[in-house]
């Protein structure tokens, strides 16, 4: 009985692929993506509240002008007539009465111009009592308040008389410009050099002492009255007019003849 040789195994091919285990499980089918869940939608009361509100409308910027004029309408018993001496801290009340119609900046702005000037300044050194916006007395005025603007209006006086006198002094040297630059026989040149004045600033100079020479003057108030024959004085009685006619014969007035 022939005897049978086993049948060698042949190598596998290196691109032939393995075969699948039998117990692998099949690949499972891939899935399609999921769609997002989405939020119910809030109630509209919700939803509103949700959005930040709009910041407030910022005021406009008034002149101190414009102030006025508001303040005018705004309270009349107050801003309107003769300045009238302020509440303290009246800004406040203003806010409070119209509120987004002034900023801060522009209030204060109005304020400083109105209590800063002379006829503020006068009321308050005068009065005794503080207006609220209905015209209402609003506190005293108090010795301390009414001192500071007693200064100021004795300071600003000081400076109105000097600034008259440096305005005086001005027309004055002026007219003697004037009338020294009509009768020099200098040069243009050595002419400003002794006046010290710059050659560009004569003719203005010039220019005005001119129209001020023409200008009329009256006498000033400390002047005295000159009379027609040069005496100082205020002017009397005519003594120039006609003789006086002698009375009839008889006895004087004293009983002698």
């Amino acid at each position: 009985m022939p005897t049978t040789e086993p049948v060698p195994a042949l190598p596998a091919e290196p691109n032939a692929l393995p075969e699948a285990a039998p117990d692998a499980p099949p690949e499972a089918p891939l899935e399609a993506p999921q769609p997002e869940p989405v939020a119910p939608a809030a109630p509209a009361d919700e939803a509103a509240a949700a959005v930040p509100s709009a910041p407030a409308a910022k005021p406009a910027e008034l002149s101190p002008a414009a102030v006025a004029e508001k303040l005018k309408q705004l309270a009349p018993a107050l801003f309107t007539g003769g300045p009238k001496p302020l509440k303290l801290r009246i800004q406040v009340d203003i806010q409070e009465r119209a509120p987004g119609v002034f900023s801060k900046q522009a209030l204060s702005a109005f304020f400083r111009r109105h209590t800063g000037s002379t006829s503020y300044l006068l009321a308050v050194a005068k009065g005794a009592q503080r207006f609220d916006l209905d015209g209402q007395p609003a506190g005293d005025i108090t010795d301390e308040h009414r001192k500071v603007a007693n200064e100021e209006l004795a300071r600003r006086r000081e400076n109105q008389q000097s600034r008259r006198e440096l305005e005086e002094q001005q027309r004055r040297n002026r007219a003697g410009l004037l009338h020294d630059f009509e009768r020099t026989t200098l040069t243009r040149a050595n002419f400003c050099v002794l006046k010290g004045v710059a050659d560009e600033e004569l003719d203005g100079l010039l220019v005005i002492a001119r129209e001020e020479a023409a200008q009329p003057r009256g006498p000033a108030p400390h002047e005295q009255h000159q009379r027609s024959d040069g005496a100082r004085g205020p002017a009397g009685p005519r003594r120039d007019g006609p003789p006086r006619r002698p009375g009839p014969s008889g006895p004087g007035r004293d009983g002698r003849r």
